[in-house]
């Protein structure tokens, strides 16, 4: 019962929303600095897959990319990708032996790539020499798949390893940290998703 001239709580005022996305710095070895952001069901705390997680992403990326130009980077099966990109009209360039670079996609067709390749483990690059190619880093990618980030993301604002199906994303960066990163991406989802940064 509530007390005389205060009105009752409104139970679902304390809800949390229906996804949640973890964000917390990762120790990857000396020379490394690294973010881990997990996309996770609230309720149940399973990673957040479909369109509900494509939706997110696709979000996140232009949010914490900012004024900055990104690339979205496959180095597997890429006839796939050359085909769905025709089919979608999304732009890509061949970049060395086997991989394909798709220049800053707009929200709308980054999230039918993170729907259509959600089973996939590819990258995204922001900042740095992502305009203008990187011949080096491409031919790497070819070779080493994203492994090659990790001697490379010192040249970008960051590096990511997008794992959607496991509801996750690794940003290789020297120059965003945690707080900077949940400020960037909040007002971007801040309707669906709670973030949080455990400890």
């Amino acid at each position: 019962m509530s007390t005389l001239g205060r009105p009752p709580i409104d139970s679902s005022a304390m809800e949390l929303p229906p996804f949640s996305m973890d964000v917390e710095p990762l120790d990857l070895g000396p020379g490394v600095k690294a973010v881990g952001l997990e996309l996770l069901e609230t309720e149940n705390r399973e990673p957040v897959r479909g369109k509900d997680a494509a939706r997110i992403w696709a979000a996140v990326f232009p949010a914490l990319a900012g004024n900055e130009f990104y690339v979205v980077d496959f180095f597997s099966h890429v006839d796939r990708v050359r085909e769905f990109c025709k089919m979608h009209e999304i732009h890509f360039r061949e970049a060395a032996e086997r991989c394909v670079v798709l220049p800053q996609p707009g929200e709308v067709k980054l999230e039918e790539l993170f729907q259509r390749f959600e089973g996939e483990t590819f990258g995204i690059r922001v900042g740095g020499p992502t305009q203008g190619g990187d011949a080096e880093l491409e031919k790497e990618l070819s070779r080493r798949g994203l492994d090659a980030y990790q001697l490379a993301h010192s040249r970008y604002t960051f590096c990511a390893v997008c794992e959607p199906e496991d509801g996750w994303v690794t940003l290789l960066t020297e120059n965003l940290w945690t707080t900077e990163i949940i400020r960037r991406i909040r007002p971007a989802v801040q309707f669906d998703v709670y973030i949080a940064r455990p400890q």
